[in-house]
């Protein structure tokens, strides 16, 4: 059989890694593991039949557990979609409601609209007929004034005329009031809304929705151990041990960037990423050379409060996350990403820009350096001279202190252990999973400066640092022995 990598023949065995090797792959990225053998002697060693009845017992168990997932997941439709319309029906009840009280609002406005106008209505027929009653009495007034000076004395036509005169003046004065009268004016009904009618439909106005149709998702508990994962994790238990690890660097590359760094990354390909502080992205191949800036618009770093995803096939940014806020450190895990925000917050959204959680934290830094793995978020506050580990809910796990100076970039070994590039110290140190032990790596004198950023190639024990100021790329090797 020949290795799918380097096409050679698979006659050597990894015990740390448990993987049948060619000379290349021992060379390069097992030479520091004990205990390389031959691949003939590990299959002599081995009982096929009993790896067989165990390989075909893992096989039933794996078949076990997908049976469980499948019914599960069936009965989850189910019972989904009667939850479906459960909600739709809590939709309608609530419209029924808000309906009934606007009903009974509406009802009795009406009521209350007839009672005043019946009243200015009997108001407004009561002053029509107390007019009729002065014009009627006018026209009486008219006729009698042709008729007191036929037929009669002087004397008795100046009194008769007198009279009326008198009659005349008491319809003035009358008819003068009436311009001080609220009976004169003229009613109209109309209906004035109160201010807290007017919030309300104002909020109706903004109102997006009666509330948020959520999914809420529950673990299932799956028996998932087989004899395959329990001898993995005796080897992780093993190794995972950060007095067993050793680190040495194997050439260190000349870059001469010379400008401020802000990130590096190793591609899967084996090449690797390095960020300008407000400037470009450089594309190195894995020997340090400069292949290319990549071409995506603006300056690389927080002053756009912006996440952009560039696509390095046809060297194209697909999308655009806008935040409101400046972005700092950046990690994917999960389909998902983790952004530092300011000093204060680490918020995941997935590639869409949704918010799927907001975790609040305290640093003294800017959260430049972050590293988001299996629901943990460990991040440096160079500030503080800590390392802190929080899980996807906010709850601190652990803190590390211990003789720190300026920690910065970070990254995660295959079992947890936290790889820190301590700047100002000129070291790199392990930090062991759960935060309690720590370990210096390589320091000065092994030529290392100023180390800002350090990160692992994909599925792989080695990887590289890069300074503050990126002039060199140090590539290492990690082993346990």
């Amino acid at each position: 059989m020949e290795c799918d990598k380097h096409k050679q023949p698979l006659h050597l065995y990894c015990p740390s890694h448990l993987m049948p090797s060619c000379d290349v792959c021992i060379s390069t990225s097992h030479s520091k593991c004990p205990g390389i053998t031959s691949l003939a002697s590990v299959v002599e060693k081995t009982k096929i039949e009993k790896s067989k009845v165990t390989v075909e017992k893992d096989i039933n168990h794996f078949l076990s557990i997908l049976d469980q997932l499948v019914t599960s997941k069936s009965k989850n439709i189910k019972t989904g979609e009667n939850h479906c319309i459960g909600v739709k029906k809590s939709i309608n009840e609530i419209r029924k409601e808000i309906n009934k009280h606007l009903d009974h609002l509406e009802e009795k406005l009406c009521q209350e609209t007839d009672i005043i106008w019946n009243q200015e209505r009997s108001k407004a027929t009561d002053f029509i007929s107390e007019i009729e009653g002065k014009r009627e009495n006018l026209k009486e007034m008219k006729e009698h004034l042709q008729t007191v000076t036929t037929n009669t004395s002087k004397l008795q036509s100046f009194l008769g005329v007198h009279k009326i005169e008198q009659q005349v003046h008491q319809c003035q004065r009358y008819i003068e009031d009436l311009e001080d009268d609220e009976r004169t004016k003229e009613v109209d009904i109309k209906m004035k809304r109160n201010g807290e009618m007017e919030n309300i439909l104002s909020k109706l106005v903004s109102l997006e929705s009666l509330g948020e149709v959520i999914v809420d998702k529950t673990e299932i508990n799956l028996n998932r151990e087989t004899s395959l994962r329990r001898k993995a994790q005796v080897k992780s238990q093993e190794q995972s041990n950060i007095n067993n690890m050793t680190m040495n660097i194997e050439t260190k590359i000349k870059i001469n960037i010379k400008k401020n760094i802000s990130d590096m990354i190793c591609l899967i390909d084996g090449r690797v990423i390095v960020v300008e502080r407000w400037g470009k992205v450089n594309l190195l191949s894995s020997d340090g050379k400069l292949q290319k800036q990549l071409p995506i618009p603006g300056d690389a770093w927080g002053r756009e409060s912006a996440i952009k995803i560039f696509n390095m096939e046809n060297e194209t940014v697909t999308k655009v996350i806008k935040i409101e806020k400046a972005c700092y450190g950046l990690s994917f895990s999960n389909n998902s990403l983790a952004v530092g925000l300011n000093n204060d917050e680490i918020r995941i959204i997935d590639l869409e820009g949704n918010t799927l959680k907001s975790i609040q934290v305290q640093s003294k830094s800017y959260l430049f350096y972050l590293v988001y793995c299996d629901k943990r978020i460990i991040y440096s506050d160079y500030g503080g001279k800590a390392v802190y580990c929080v899980d996807d809910s906010g709850k601190q796990i652990w803190e590390y202190k211990q003789d720190l100076t300026e920690p910065s970039g970070l990254c995660i070994d295959t079992y947890g252990n936290i790889i820190a590039a301590d700047c100002d110290s000129h070291r790199i140190i392990v930090i062991s999973k759960d935060g309690q032990d720590s370990k210096v790596l390589i320091s000065k004198e092994d030529g290392l400066e100023y180390p800002k950023f350090i990160c692992f190639k994909h599925n792989e024990s080695s990887g590289f640092i890069c300074d503050y100021n990126g002039t060199y790329l140090a590539k290492f090797n990690l082993s346990f022995g």
